[in-house]
C-alpha cells in the first residue's frame, strides 16, 4: 500500500496583513467599543484601530 502526502501550500505565500480600510461597530460594553473589519473579519477594540492609524501616520476615519 502506498501512502500519499497531502498537498503542501507554497512556502513563499505569506498573507499580507489587512490594514482594515473599512470597519463597523459591532458591540459596546460599558466604555469599550468593538469594531469589525469588513475586509478580513477581525474584531478589536476601537481604541486599537485608532492606535493602528496613528502608527501609520494618518488620522482614523469613522466608517460606522
Amino acid at each position: 500500500m502506498t501512502t500519499s502526502q497531502p498537498p503542501q501550500p507554497p512556502a513563499n505565500t505569506t498573507p499580507q496583513p489587512c490594514k482594515h480600510p473599512r470597519v463597523q461597530i459591532v458591540s459596546r460594553v460599558e466604555d469599550t467599543e468593538y469594531v469589525e473589519c469588513k475586509e478580513c473579519g477581525d474584531v478589536f477594540e476601537s481604541s486599537e484601530f485608532k492606535d493602528m492609524a496613528l502608527e501609520e501616520g494618518k488620522a482614523p476615519e469613522d466608517n460606522a
